[in-house]
């Protein structure tokens, strides 16, 4: 799918998703609850259900799969194992370094909003090597606002002191969308994550990728 002509004109800052935009997690985070659920004797959640309900935050995610009496240890339990899992259960999603590479020829400014911890995300940032195209991460721990809260890309944008038409979000969720248009800038979305073509059709976007590969030809 390429871009259908459509150009992003007066574009200073690029904003990126990082789970199901740049990178994919779901093995890591599969593996992390399964062991997490046989800790206390649940049965195994399959891989499908788990990649469509992440986006909110590890919080929120284990909250969907134990009790509220369990949430809290589950959480601490998950996370300890889930620092080992994204040592080897994380990859590049085609054509993410690329694009983060071409940006920074370019002399675009380029940050990461995302919901998962800073924690993990500074850590697949780094062993994925994409750590060196990004100026700036914020994560919504950082700030206890979640997406689609706008005020993650509030934020960035001050960080630059850029104006949302000057930002472009790139996201694969419609969680992402949603974020983007109550920040008041265009989103871009890829279809490499959990949600469908549909779903994200659904928030109108200012454009929907297959996945990376033609996204420096909005430039």
């Amino acid at each position: 799918m390429k871009t259908g002509g459509k150009k992003l004109s007066g574009i200073k800052l690029v904003i990126f998703d990082l789970d199901g935009t740049l990178v994919d997690a779901y093995r890591a985070i599969e593996t992390a609850l399964n062991y997490t659920r046989s800790r206390f004797e649940f049965a195994n959640v399959s891989y499908h259900k788990i990649k469509t309900s992440v986006g909110k935050g590890d919080k929120s995610f284990i909250e969907c799969y134990f009790p509220p009496e369990l949430a809290d240890r589950a959480l601490k339990i998950y996370r300890e194992k889930h620092k080992q899992t994204l040592s080897q259960g994380v990859k590049l999603l085609p054509y993410s370094k690329s694009t983060l590479a071409y940006l920074k020829r370019k002399g675009y400014s380029t940050a990461i909003a995302s919901n998962r911890p800073a924690v993990f995300t500074e850590l697949i940032l780094h062993n994925c090597s994409l750590d060196r195209f990004i100026d700036y991460t914020l994560c919504a721990d950082k700030i206890g606002r979640l997406k689609p809260s706008p005020e993650i890309l509030f934020n960035v944008m001050k960080k630059f002191k850029y104006s949302p038409s000057a930002s472009v979000y790139v996201g694969d969720m419609v969680i992402d969308i949603e974020t983007a248009k109550n920040a008041g800038i265009r989103c871009i979305a890829v279809r490499t994550g959990s949600d469908s073509m549909q779903e994200l059709n659904s928030k109108k976007p200012f454009l929907i990728l297959e996945n990376l590969k033609y996204f420096k030809d909005l430039f």
